[in-house]
Order: structure tokens, then C-alpha cells, then sequence
């Protein structure tokens, strides 16, 4: 069936780049990839295109389910096709002269072709044909039992199998030859699909490009070899931004007084990662040749983007998380030249916290030591102490970013702004709560890390329950010395219910 499918494809394929042709023979000639595909586009189209529909009987493949050809293109084909098809009513009539031949308790017989084996005398299983003994029958060679009908060869069918043959087969194995035949013809002009597919291609991607900056309201980017980075106005990620009701944009501005390395902290689901792909996705939109989603573009010398976001984990590769983290990072640290655009995000979180600080703050100095020849960095990070710590050196090659955040009482709002400035906390017990971990979990969570900033000590949940009960048992004994037995309006029985069972019940 394939074989099938694919001189449809082929076809079709042709056809439409004939098509193709005849559009940009009407277009304007000055454009280089009109001119090639209106030249290119050659004669040897039509005769791949004629050779296939002459030959390739589409519907008769279809239905039978693999590769035929069209009448008269081999007689010896037709011929053979012919006696097929008329064979239904010759074996009838060859089966009501065996009839007439078999024993009379047989009510009827058929005669019946199958491909491989030939031609069998087919009668149905008598009542009294019990054992296999009983299917012997005189002048007949049984062969085998199926569905309740026995199948003998006789001498008509031996006839019939040395006159007609295995048609089928036959047919079959003469038309496999035409279709190999036909390959070879269509590859001989192999290098002319290849060069229509080349051509289609570049179009197509042309105008995916075009189609796409034309819907999205795209700008086209200017190409400044002098200019030592990367300057983007207003940009946008390009997907985030059709997924999302709405998208903040954000300015970028790297190399020359702006500096080269970027440091990005801010609370966790605050948009560092967007922005980052953001910047790299643009630089690589423009170095294609595609407009990009952003009011203004300038993009340098960019020779390679180097990332360490995403890491593709894969039992095969017999890696953990951070070693392929390392190797992504390993690889920028190797090849990144001072041309290079470098996006690393939340590197050092797949160790222990103190030595993920360590390798990101080294990997950092040790791009920052080149002077100059620093690559274009943008670093996002919720390693706060990366700054608190002054672990990298002050001056006009890093900058400070961070995503603009507005505390409300309890809740955090978000700006999605990049603006200069360090993060003053992670918020990680906001995210936590908007992902649905309970409050009791979120609010332990908050109490922990406030008392490690704090550097008081931490205790147990157990001691604290421990102080709980025995704060609400010392109140229950204040209110049992506080009782007056004598006062006459004393009720118990109230006394009980609204103030010393509600604090047993804190106890147990």
C-alpha cells in the first residue's frame, strides 16, 4: 500500500509545483527565489507528472489494495487480467461437470481458485463423513477441510492449473516489476524533485514568516554588526503572548554602558523565564531573517545562543537533572565568545543549596574575569544571597534587574515589568498557596523561614502542641481556683458546659 501512497504524494507533488511555477513566472523577476522557481522548475516535471498517471492506476490500487497499473500498458497484463475476471462463470460450468461425475449423494459442488494453490473442486461435508477415511473419495486427491467443506483436487482442476496457471500471482509479480521499473525512471530525474522540494520549501517558510509578522503586528529588526549586543523596544515572547488574555511587554538593553551580565531575581511565577526565552527567542527570530514581536529591534553580532533552561531528562541518558544542567552550562562556559548571548535559568537548584550558589556565582566571576570579552549574559535566579553576599564583583559589567511585584495585605500582585533593583524575598509561601497546598502546610512553611532569617531557633511541632495544651490547662485551673462554691447563684451546670468543656476539648 505504501508504494501507492507514495507516487499519490509524488504526484500530487509535481502538480502542484507545476502550479507554483505558473504563479511565479507572474510575479515580479528581481526576486531571486521567483526567478529560480519560475527557471528550475523544469519540463521534467510534466513528463515525472505524465509517466506517473499514465502507468499508476490510482483507484485500482486503492481497492485492491496495492500497486496496479493501467490497462494497456503491458497486453500480456491485460490478457492475464482478463481471464481472471472471466473466470467466475467458467469454473461454474466446470463445477456442473464435475457434479454430474460425483457420487448422487452429494447435493453440490463449486470449483474455486486461490492464489498460490490453484484451482480446488470444493463440495460440502456429508453427514456420514465422520473420520478422515470417510473423505476419500474415488478419482479425487483430498487436500483439506475447511469451514465444513472439503476441497479435492481432479483431474479438470490439474488441467485447469497447468492451462491457466496462478493468474494472481502472476499478475501480481508482473505489475511489481512496471512500479520497480517506474522508480528507476522517477529517479533518474531524482535531482530535479530535489531541488523543487528546496526551492517549495524556502517559500514556504518565507511565507509562514511573512504570514505570521503580518497577523501578530511584528516590526522587521535592523542588523547593526557594530552594535556589541542586543537593544529590544517593547518585545514580546511569541507565543506567551496568544495564550495569554494579556502580556505585558518588556524593553531590553545589554552590552556597552548597559553591561553584559544580567542578573534577574525576583518571586517564584513572576515571569524571569518568559523574559529570558523572550530575549532569545527575538535575537533568534531576527538572525533568521524574521520580523519580531516588538515595537523596535537591534540585534549585533550574534554568533551562537547558548541556554541552560529547559533540561530534557531521559532514563537512556543515564544522567541526573544537574549533570544535565552541568553540561549545559559546561558547553557555554567552553565555546561562548564575547558575541555569544548566554540565558541561564535557576541554575545550582537541582544540588545543595550552598554549592548551587557556589557554582553559579563561579561560573559568573569567571565570565566577569574576561573583561570585554564577556559574553551577553541574562541570569535568572532566586539565589537571593548571590547579591546579599556580594558574591560577585561591583562594576559597570553587571546589572541588577528584577520583576515588579506589589504586596496587597496577604496577597502578592504581580506587574510582569522588568525594572532595575534586587528582590527583596522569593514569596515562595504565595506560590505555594496558589498552588493549592494547604494553609496549615503554608503557614508552617512561612513560620520556618522566618525564624531562619531571624536566627532563632526552630521547634518541633510536637513541643509546640506541648505549650499549647499546658497554656490552655493552667487556663482551666484559673478558672476552677476563680469558682465560688458558696456564691448561691452559681449554676454548675453552666459553668461545665460554657467554660470547662471548651477548654477540655483544646486539651484532648
Amino acid at each position: 500500500m505504501w508504494p501507492v501512497l507514495l507516487f499519490v504524494f509524488l504526484s500530487q507533488t509535481v502538480y502542484s509545483a507545476l502550479g507554483l511555477r505558473d504563479a511565479c513566472r507572474s510575479l515580479p523577476q528581481s526576486i531571486q527565489l521567483f526567478r529560480d522557481i519560475a527557471q528550475e522548475f523544469s519540463d521534467d516535471l510534466h513528463h515525472i507528472a505524465s509517466l506517473i498517471g499514465k502507468v499508476v492506476d490510482f483507484e485500482g490500487s486503492l481497492a485492491e489494495n496495492r500497486f496496479t497499473v493501467l490497462p494497456n500498458i503491458d497486453p500480456e497484463i491485460d490478457e492475464k487480467k482478463r481471464r481472471l475476471m472471466g473466470l467466475p462463470s467458467f469454473l461454474t460450468e466446470v463445477a456442473r461437470k464435475e457434479l454430474e461425475n460425483l457420487d448422487s449423494r452429494i447435493p453440490s459442488c463449486s470449483v474455486i481458485y486461490i492464489p498460490l494453490i490453484g484451482f480446488l473442486l470444493s463440495i460440502p461435508r456429508l453427514p456420514s463423513m465422520v473420520e478422515a477415511s470417510d473423505f476419500e473419495i474415488n478419482g479425487l486427491d483430498f487436500m483439506f477441510l475447511s469451514e465444513e467443506k472439503l476441497h479435492y483436487r481432479s483431474a479438470r482442476t490439474k488441467e485447469l492449473d497447468a492451462l491457466l496457471g496462478d493468474l494472481h500471482c502472476e499478475i501480481r509479480d508482473q505489475e511489481t516489476l512496471l512500479m520497480y521499473q517506474l522508480q528507476c525512471q522517477v529517479l533518474a530525474r531524482a535531482a530535479v524533485l530535489t531541488r523543487v522540494l528546496d526551492l517549495a520549501s524556502r517559500l514556504d517558510v518565507l511565507l509562514a514568516l511573512a504570514s505570521a509578522a503580518r497577523d501578530y503586528g511584528y516590526s522587521r529588526p535592523r542588523y547593526s554588526p557594530q552594535v556589541l549586543g542586543v537593544r529590544i523596544q517593547n518585545g514580546r515572547h511569541p507565543l506567551m503572548e496568544l495564550c495569554a488574555r494579556t502580556f505585558v511587554p518588556n524593553s531590553t538593553e545589554c552590552g556597552g554602558d548597559k553591561g553584559r551580565v544580567k542578573v534577574i531575581t525576583g518571586p517564584n511565577s513572576s515571569g524571569k523565564s518568559i523574559y529570558l526565552k523572550q530575549v532569545g527567542l527575538i535575537t533568534f527570530m531576527a538572525l533568521v531573517g524574521s520580523f519580531v514581536p516588538a515595537e523596535e529591534a537591534e540585534i549585533g553580532a550574534v554568533d551562537a545562543i547558548f541556554t541552560r533552561i529547559h533540561s530534557c531528562e531521559s532514563i537512556s541518558l543515564g544522567l541526573s537533572t544537574f549533570m544535565i544542567d552541568l553540561n549545559q552550562v559546561a558547553k557555554a562556559v567552553n565555546n561562548a565568545t564575547a558575541q555569544s548571548l548566554v540565558l541561564i535559568d535557576e541554575f545550582g537548584k537541582g544540588t545543595n543549596t550552598v554549592d548551587g550558589l557556589a557554582l553559579l556565582a563561579a561560573v559568573l566571576r569567571h565570565w566577569l574575569a574576561r573583561g570585554p570579552t564577556c559574553p551577553h549574559i541574562f541570569v535568572a535566579t532566586n539565589f537571593l544571597s548571590l547579591v546579599q553576599l556580594q558574591l560577585l564583583p561591583q562594576g559597570p559589567l553587571v546589572q541588577y534587574l528584577t520583576m515588579e511585584t506589589c504586596e496587597d495585605g496577604n496577597d502578592l500582585v504581580f506587574f510582569y515589568q522588568v525594572c532595575e533593583g534586587v528582590a527583596k524575598a522569593s514569596h515562595a509561601s504565595h506560590t505555594a498557596a496558589q498552588a493549592g497546598l494547604p494553609d496549615k502546610l503554608v503557614a508552617r512553611g512561612k513560620e520556618v523561614s522566618d525564624l531562619i532569617r531571624s536566627g532563632k531557633p526552630i521547634k518541633p511541632v510536637k513541643d509546640l502542641l506541648k505549650k499549647n495544651q499546658m497554656e490552655n490547662c493552667q487556663t482551666l485551673v484559673d478558672k476552677f481556683m476563680k469558682l465560688d462554691l458558696e456564691d448561691p447563684n452559681l449554676d454548675l451546670n453552666v459553668f461545665m458546659s460554657q467554660e470547662v468543656l471548651p477548654a477540655a476539648t483544646s486539651i484532648l
